[in-house]
């Protein structure tokens, strides 16, 4: 990946485009980004592990073709 010049490098470079006073804020939004994220994904697994007879057995859907031949 990344060794420790490059990571330092790349710091520097962020410092000096953005500033110091924005990093703070970039960093705070960065931090509440991972955690929405994370909420969501614990989220999908609970609804994933609440509802697992619609997995095994997904109900089916009559299409019109199929219907207008019963009905012949």
């Amino acid at each position: 990946m990344f060794g420790t010049t490059e990571l330092i490098v790349i710091a520097l470079v962020i410092f000096v485009l953005f500033g110091a006073s924005s990093i703070p804020r970039f960093a705070k939004s960065l931090g509440q980004a991972k955690g929405e994220f994370e909420k969501g994904v614990k989220d999908g697994k609970a609804q994933d592990k609440a509802k697992p007879a619609e997995k095994a057995a997904p109900k089916k859907r009559a299409s019109k073709a199929a219907a207008a031949k019963k009905k012949e």
